[in-house]
């Protein structure tokens, strides 16, 4: 809802109210953001500088109190008197351009249609708020949104002059917080994605960003800023994000009067617009939420946002299938026959869609050609594409494919035709090398026209319900191109999909460089790293879902050893971490012994059978045994939870497991997914439980090994809500003694899934 009184704006949902006014001198007042308010409250909020601070600058000589410098603020200019850090900066004529944007009016618009090329939240209100410099004859309107669960802002900057202006920073938001804050970033690298920062608001600038022209792998775009004493259940708690897939920046700085400026947008770093005569220029939508219940509040607000104003509405609440990827089980070396039988394996463990990724297209052996050349490769698949789909169809199997298509090879048919079509800086330096390609200019409508159409010929050539769109490679040469690309990459995703909805568009760029809002309206799932070790995944999901829901995670149960970590993690723990995201399988299914394609197969019939709870369901962090991590989700009738350890220990004490959220007064049973171990995994112990001395090693347990059912940790417990709220006893861990068959009989990196149902009448659950 959005009301207005006198010059009082007030933007409020159920979780939250956004108050400023229009103060005395035109500029904009920030007052309040936080839980719901009256708008009766506005004065109640603002602040009383008294006789001001001595050496301030005045924009009126005979009020001591009259600063811009001092006051919290909407928007503010640069070189006018506020000397925090500006979200505008412009030149004319090669100068420095001071701005004094002063209100003009505002008004409610049914939608917000000042939208050309840039990604938008679905639905909701919007306010447009217009400010003008007379002076510098610039106008600046702000769009303000309220959706259910949270809010958007961006600007658009018109240029009403009659000379150029050229943009080197417009940010898509400010506000002057009160309180104090630790700042929850994530951040990181390849492999080693959303790795958990806090650090504590000070007057010393905390700066976010990106300059890689990818909302990048090293510092995502979105983050939190938190009471100190927030837990994952109470105190109160920001989340600011931004629809946006290029380099970005967020800074976040307390003045000497305790108010916390936070910015973010575009990053100013190698950014440059010329802004004609009568053009304006529309930055990226900010989205930002408040919740009082801590952070797994924040994050059902920010969870719901996404999945019902971001994501392509065809793609909400619709299930994933489990698939299977031959990447990681063949790379480059695979044939028809090779496909098939993997698909064959497939099928039989209960996966629904087959996923060819890179090497199906021209020469492409290796990463060193044919990038741009997507004609199929005859050797490996003689019938084409649409011939491996017919078969793949018969086996009760969808079809997905993989592209790489904003990159080309230099040994490739494209490149050879059209050199000048790769990126190139302004003086004409050619693009350095990365995995032995370049990026195309984007920027060039002949580019985006090639791209269109040869992804568009190749999906419409064959059965193809899923594409996991691949970016492997950052570029020197973007410089000041790096906004038009990013506009150009969504002109590109808008045209192909747009007419094709139902197909699943999965982003990935390296994994995580690009997992940001800004993919998501087009993509409804990301993959989140290229490392699919379970316990780094641990670390990177749990980062991720403190903003984004699970249901856009890419979430892979790949081979032990893992290929990034050199880890062996138990397999039953590779599926439990996926199965909180999109399931799927990236390894060689030939090479695995039949108790772990039955434990395999056991887990897909699992996660299908509570599939809509582990996407769709609300997430939450739970209260964790020392040294464990505790995930939960709730659906319509059922909740999960996820039970993970790192390393184990020696004599392990006694587990508790809370599940939160439960009525006190109704009794629910709980029961452990069941789950298999091999054999071979106890080693010498063997001797210690079987009747006869055997070789860890040899033929018999080899044997068994392969084809030996041997159950973990199946546990029931039926209590009331209350009793799980308090914490139910768990079974206990591997206690050095034996094998217990009730028992949980896991070494490093063991885990268990618990389903917890309400009791019906006569036992029933």
């Amino acid at each position: 809802m959005i009301e207005r009184r006198d010059r009082i704006f007030h933007l409020q949902n159920d979780s939250a109210s956004y108050l400023f006014r229009a103060a005395e001198h035109g500029f904009l007042e920030h007052l309040y953001f936080g839980p719901p308010v009256s708008t009766d409250d506005a004065e109640a909020f603002a602040v009383h500088p008294g006789t001001g601070w001595g050496c301030s600058v005045l924009y009126n000589d005979a009020d001591n109190a009259a600063s811009y410098d001092i006051l919290p603020l909407e928007w503010s200019g640069s070189g006018r008197g506020d000397y925090r850090e500006s979200p505008v900066e412009l030149r004319r004529g090669g100068q420095p351009l001071s701005t004094e944007f002063r209100f003009c009016g505002a008004e409610e618009l049914e939608r917000d249609e000042m939208h050309a090329s840039l990604p938008k939240s679905r639905g909701g209100q919007t306010l447009a708020v217009t400010l003008e410099d007379t002076h510098a004859k610039l106008r600046l309107t702000l769009l303000y949104g309220v959706l259910p669960t949270a809010m958007t802002r961006r600007a658009v900057l018109e240029n009403l002059g009659e000379e150029p202006v050229e943009i080197r920073r417009l940010m898509s938001q400010m506000m002057d917080l009160s309180g104090s804050f630790t700042l929850h970033s994530f951040t990181g690298g390849w492999i080693a994605e959303a790795r958990h920062t806090r650090t504590p608001v000070t007057q010393t600038a905390s700066v976010l960003g990106s300059t890689t022209g990818s909302s990048s792998n090293r510092c995502n775009p979105g983050f939190l800023l938190a009471d100190p004493e927030a837990t994952e259940d109470s105190g109160r708690v920001y989340g600011f994000n931004l629809l946006y897939s290029g380099s970005h920046y967020a800074s976040v700085q307390k003045s000497l009067q305790g108010r916390t400026r936070v910015m973010q947008g575009i990053s100013p770093v190698n950014f440059a617009w010329k802004l004609e005569p009568g053009d304006r220029f529309e930055t990226p939508q900010s989205v930002f939420s408040c919740s009082e219940k801590g952070f797994n509040g924040l994050s059902e607000q920010m969870h719901t946002y996404i999945l019902n104003c971001l994501i392509p509405p065809y793609w909400n609440g619709r299930s994933r299938p489990v698939l299977f990827n031959n990447w990681e089980g063949t790379m480059f070396s695979f044939n028809e026959q090779k496909l098939l039988r993997l698909a064959r394996h497939a099928r039989r463990i209960g996966c629904e869609l087959f996923v060819l990724d890179d090497g199906w297209f021209g020469a492409r052996n290796s990463d060193s050609s044919s990038l741009g050349d997507y004609s199929v490769n005859r050797k490996k698949l003689p019938g084409g594409l649409s011939g491996l789909a017919e078969k793949l169809r018969r086996q009760g199997l969808q079809f997905g494919l993989w592209f790489e298509p904003e990159s080309v090879s230099p040994d490739s048919e494209l490149y050879r035709a059209h050199p000048d079509w790769v990126l190139s800086d302004a003086s004409g330096r050619e693009d350095l090398m990365g995995r032995h390609q370049l990026l195309l200019d984007l920027t060039r409508p002949e580019v985006r026209d090639y791209i269109v159409k040869q992804v568009s010929d190749t999906l419409d050539s064959a059965p193809i319900s899923y594409v996991k769109w691949d970016m492997n490679r950052h570029s020197c040469a973007l410089g000041e191109k790096q906004h038009a690309y990013i506009l150009g990459l969504y002109d590109i995703l808008g045209r192909i999909f747009g007419p094709r909805p139902q197909i699943l568009l999965e982003s990935c760029s390296s994994g995580g460089n690009r997992f940001d809002c800004g993919m998501l309206y087009f993509s409804p799932q990301i993959w989140c790293s290229d490392d699919s070790d379970a316990i780094e995944r641990l670390q990177i999901q749990n980062s991720l879902s403190y903003l984004y829901p699970q249901s856009c995670f890419g979430a892979h149960v790949s081979a032990a050893p893992n290929a990034q970590t050199l880890r062996h993690t138990p397999l039953p723990t590779r599926g439990n971490v996926s199965f909180f995201g999109c399931l799927g399988y990236e390894l060689d299914l030939e090479l695995l012994p039949p108790v772990e394609l039955a434990e395999i197969r056991a887990q897909i019939a699992y996660y299908q059978l509570h599939r809509q709870t582990f996407q769709f369901g609300r997430m939450r962090r739970n209260k964790a045994p020392d040294g464990a991590l505790v995930w939960q989700v709730t659906g319509k009738d059922e909740t999960l939870v996820g039970l993970y350890h790192e390393l184990m220990h020696a004599a392990p004490p006694y587990e508790t497991l809370f599940v939160a959220g439960l009525d006190p007064q109704k009794r629910y049973t709980m029961a452990s997914r069941p789950q298999l171990l091999r054999v071979g995994a106890f080693g010498g112990l063997l001797r210690y439980v079987l009747p006869v001395a055997l070789n860890p090693n040899g033929l018999v347990i080899s044997t068994a090994d392969a084809h030996y059912k041997m159950k973990d940790g199946e546990q029931t417990v039926t209590a009331s809500g209350a009793a799980f709220a308090a914490g139910v006893a768990l079974s206990a861990r591997y206690l050095g003694t034996g094998y217990d068959a009730n028992g949980r009989m896991q070494s490093d990196f063991g885990s268990n899934i618990y389903l917890v149902c309400e009791e019906k009448t006569g036992g029933e659950t």
